[in-house]
């Protein structure tokens, strides 16, 4: 894997002002997609959207038989009342890589939490890829996350996420707010994975939390193909970076997760295309291609 130049770090750089007074009512915004196999090519075979949700068109930058969609939120950012829900199905034997266009950003509460709910589900033989670029959380922020994935007994998942909590390099602070997440995978009918936590402001610090990190990332992977010699040269390609910060990962049967924790969301990039680039080939069974998307 070749380390992505010429970007700057989304953490650092300049912000679109907070939406809060440019409009009356808070975004609810859904959009479902479908995807399905057809003769060896994987089709967008569904898009419906209600509200500021939005797939560009397909992409094949690989091979026909994965379809890259690109999930577009046209405001630019994401303020207190805000409610995203996100539904993608994958058919057997197909394979998608949902990605977005740039980092994700939550503003300030203003008064009301802010929700993302994300479901999806994988048929027999699918493969599913959910790999959104770097999300920021300015301070005061008050964010639900939900994230809900079904399997297929022999389906395969990746997922991945780097969640920024303040914009250090231009000395802006997660001073206060605070973000929930849960995340549920379930695979033949079983639950292989379940987390759940409440970040607050206040627990930055603590050993209990990121201990002073500010930039955290989880790769989770499901599938057939992951054993103690993947998860060996996993750690060994992320301890060969030499980057500033902690990483780890874990095996659980049909389950691998890595971690990451320091202060630099380049570095969690970094990191992140590497854990992907050894996990890859083994769970979905292909190499992996950084989308265009992530260079621009």
């Amino acid at each position: 894997m070749k380390r992505i130049t010429g970007h700057s770090d989304p953490a650092s750089a300049p912000a679109a002002a907070p939406r809060a007074e440019q409009r009356h009512a808070p975004d609810h915004a859904r959009l479902a997609l479908g995807f399905a196999d057809d003769a060896g090519t994987t089709r967008l075979v569904r898009r419906q959207h209600f509200g500021p949700l939005r797939v560009q068109k397909p992409l094949y930058p690989e091979h026909p038989s994965v379809c890259h969609a690109i999930i577009v939120h046209p405001p630019g950012g994401i303020v207190g009342g805000d409610q995203l829900a996100i539904t993608a199905e994958v058919g057997a034997g197909a394979h998608a890589l949902l990605t977005t266009p740039g980092a994700g950003k939550w503003y300030r509460a203003n008064g009301g939490h802010s929700r993302q709910a994300v479901s999806l589900r994988a048929e027999a033989g699918a493969t599913l890829e959910w790999l959104p670029q770097e999300t920021i959380f300015f301070d005061a922020a008050d964010v639900r996350m939900e994230h809900e994935v079904e399997l297929a007994a022999d389906a395969a998942y990746i997922g991945a996420e780097i969640l920024c909590f303040g914009r250090t390099a231009s000395g802006e602070r997660f001073n206060s707010g605070a973000v929930a997440q849960r995340t549920s995978i379930r695979r033949g009918g079983k639950l292989v994975w379940f987390e759940q936590g409440r970040l607050q402001a206040a627990a930055m610090h603590s050993p209990l939390a990121l201990d002073g990190q500010t930039v955290c990332g989880t790769l989770i992977a499901v599938g057939d193909g992951l054993d103690n010699a993947l998860l060996g040269t996993l750690r060994d390609a992320v301890g060969a970076l030499g980057l500033e910060g902690r990483s780890g990962a874990t095996l659980m049967k049909q389950v691998l997760v890595a971690r990451y924790m320091g202060h630099s969301s380049l570095a969690a990039r970094h990191w992140l295309h590497t854990a992907w680039g050894v996990l890859r080939p083994a769970a979905a069974k292909r190499t992996a291609e950084i989308p265009r998307i992530w260079n621009t």
